[in-house]
């Protein structure tokens, strides 16, 4: 398989054109979960927002510290959902950005150049959407937990990936869930918000709050790289100087200190927040001359094609609101009294529960639909968190459930749920039906992508088949779980095992990099070179259409906003049957498993009808020799004493 510095000249010269917590039911553990409650368990998000004021506050605080660094930045402030509310860009400021090469040189999406604004604007929405009322990630914590080890260092070789390994092909310009800039009325600010190049790991990246309530992000693009920070133990300079830029931003709508990354730990490590701290300012945000002194010599409020008219600073819209696209679920959307949804902002449910698409012989009811949905979020609501503060609060998460035609059947969330879970808990459902169905073979082989006559998607199918030993591998015989997937797209394996093979959807350690993960990368880079020209040309090129690859007829839909590698998605049975799949996002890896695999437990129990993949066909029966050593896929792994209120420890065990 050629893979490709050809797709980097081809962004490179599009570019150039333009010159870029407790209580609970009593069944934990699994089994059917007893009825709702009465009374909601979680507390719903004050209705908080950026003002014009605040916003223009942000971006003047923003420059100040840039000017007294002497390093002129592009700044791009978001609301909660998305909204682009403002892109300043100082006189002097880079308009473009490479994407880091990796060790091997331009590889993949390696080398890239992009808008310099669309690096801004991709970090400020990082900032929003990984972040919460009980968790504040910046994109320095993302480049932390999306890498080969956790933590990224020298000292953690032969440690495994990072826990979103895979996250940062999210929220995608491609990605039929994220809304579009553009739209008139009652739609306009609805979320969430698309980011141009999916989530960021460059430092420089911030959430922000406003009376303790999560309303937005702030980006900063000082310099020409678009990167990531390989070594937790190494302070870089350069990213060290956006990080403070961005932080000055943040100032008055600064993080609780009590949430911040650094106060969380995943796997016994705490992550990192920032590494610039308000010792590191060379100005005084305090003291920051108003954004209406700014002289129009400072720089100006850029337009950027696909996110931002410019001109103008904008208000941001409150989360919750019908406006803001996720709002309270009403009892007839759905039964739960803690239940949030996606609307079209005047009202209607976007994802209401509905049967299947498909022509499986019995596709999934309505009613199978709502009790996925039901016990999965039954679980949630006993299910203890891993990133949230305080601790022991409950965990937070979004789940979806699909046809396998893709074909979305329910949506529903917790109220604080993070943003970016929404894309991601359907990109999981989505992984794990596909790769588990007949068609998952024919699809990718039917991808017209190509370099050098070479089929760039097609050709995983053939270099899965011989990793597995199986020539019927990816043609329904299996059944993938996201983790499992996720274990074929490691750089190492087994993941973390030094001197191990490339998963056959991956590429090797010596290659990787954030921008570079395998088939993950490849199925939507074109989609990716497309909407970084749309962008670049100011929108005088085409955008990209609304849905990611390049899979034609039937499956177009089947991975419409993207491949996902990391755990909590699993395909749905009926019988021998696959009749779709559940995903969930928003907390730890292992809360996402017990979620979505006892939700379907549940569901399962409940009703009869519908189940988890017989045990035999799951892909952890799979035995992979490699270099004399034999390994297994991995199929589900939940958290030791999971519940809020049992004491159960192996609840996903014998399901």
């Amino acid at each position: 398989m050629i893979r490709a510095p050809l797709l980097t000249l081809l962004l490179i010269a599009v570019v150039a054109l333009a010159a870029c917590g407790g209580g609970g039911g009593s069944s934990a553990g699994g089994g059917v979960v007893g009825p709702p409650p009465a009374q909601p368990l979680y507390p719903v998000p004050a209705a908080e927002a950026l003002a014009v004021v605040d916003v223009q506050q942000i971006v003047a605080q923003s420059v100040a510290e840039a000017q007294a660094r002497g390093a002129p930045a592009v700044v791009a402030v978001t609301d909660r959902l998305g909204n682009v509310l403002a892109v300043y860009a100082m006189t002097g400021a880079p308009t473009t950005a490479t994407l880091r090469p990796g060790p091997a040189g331009n590889i993949g999406l390696q080398g890239a150049v992009v808008p310099a604004a669309a690096a801004a604007i991709a970090k400020a929405v990082t900032g929003a959407y990984l972040s919460s009322g009980g968790n504040a990630f910046s994109s320095r914590t993302a480049s932390m937990i999306v890498q080969t080890t956790f933590p990224p260092g020298q000292v953690a070789v032969g440690l495994g990936s990072g826990p979103l390994y895979g996250v940062q092909f999210s929220s995608l310009p491609c990605s039929d869930l994220s809304q579009r800039f553009g739209s008139s009325g009652a739609g306009a600010f609805i979320g969430p918000k698309r980011s141009p190049l999916g989530l960021a790991a460059d430092p420089g990246g911030f959430p922000l709050y406003k009376n303790g309530v999560l309303v937005g992000g702030v980006g900063i693009k000082a310099d020409g790289d678009y990167g990531f920070d390989p070594n937790v133990l190494q302070t870089n300079a350069q990213q060290l100087g956006e990080e403070a830029i961005a932080l000055a931003g943040t100032i008055g709508f600064d993080a609780p200190a009590s949430i911040r990354a650094d106060q969380i730990s995943v796997n016994g490590t705490l992550l990192i927040y920032s590494n610039a701290t308000t010792a590191s300012f060379m100005s005084n945000p305090a003291a920051a001359p108003g954004f209406g002194s700014l002289p129009p010599t400072a720089g100006v409020l850029t337009p950027v094609a696909g996110y931002y008219a410019g001109g103008v600073v904008l208000p941001g819209q409150a989360y919750g609101a019908e406006a803001s696209g996720i709002r309270k679920s009403t009892p007839s959307e759905f039964t739960n009294p803690d239940a949030f949804i996606l609307t079209d902002g005047s009202g209607v449910d976007r994802y209401p529960v509905r049967g299947g698409s498909d022509a499986v012989p019995s596709p999934l009811t309505p009613a199978e639909v709502a009790a996925l949905l039901q016990q999965a979020f039954s679980i949630m609501s006993q299910a203890r968190a891993q990133i949230r503060q305080p601790l022991n609060s409950r965990a937070q998460v979004t789940i979806s459930v699909v046809d396998t035609n893709g074909v979305v059947l329910g949506i529903v969330r917790s109220p604080d749920a993070p943003l970016f879970g929404i894309d991601v808990s359907l990109q999981k459902a989505r992984t794990a039906s596909f790769f588990s169905g007949p068609f998952a073979a024919s699809d990718l082989g039917a991808d017209p992508d190509m370099i050098a006559n070479d089929p760039i998607v097609g050709s995983y199918v053939s270099a899965v088949q011989k990793f597995l030993a199986m020539p019927n591998a990816l043609t329904g015989a299996t059944a993938f779980s996201a983790r499992s997937i996720g274990n074929l797209e490691r750089p190492q394996f087994p993941d973390g095992q030094v001197g191990g093979p490339p998963g056959p959807l991956s590429p090797p350690i010596a290659t990787f990099n954030p921008f570079d993960t395998g088939l993950q990368t490849d199925f939507v880079a074109v989609n990716l070179v497309q909407h970084v020209a749309f962008v670049a040309s100011g929108g005088a090129k085409p955008d990209t259409p609304q849905v990611c690859g390049d899979i034609p007829g039937a499956g177009a839909k089947r991975l419409a906003n993207g491949v996902q590698i990391f755990p909590g998605g699993f395909p749905i049975y009926r019988g021998a049957v696959l009749v779709g799949g559940i995903g969930v996002s928003g907390d730890g890896v292992n809360q996402d498993d017990l979620i979505s695999f006892l939700g379907l437990d549940g569901a399962a129990t409940q009703l009869h009808t519908i189940q988890n993949a017989a045990a035999g066909m799951r892909a952890d029966q799979l035995v992979i020799s490699q270099g004399g050593s034999a390994n297994r896929l991995l199929y589900v792994q939940c958290p030791a004493s999971p519940f809020l209120n049992s004491s159960v420890q192996n609840a996903c065990q014998g399901k």
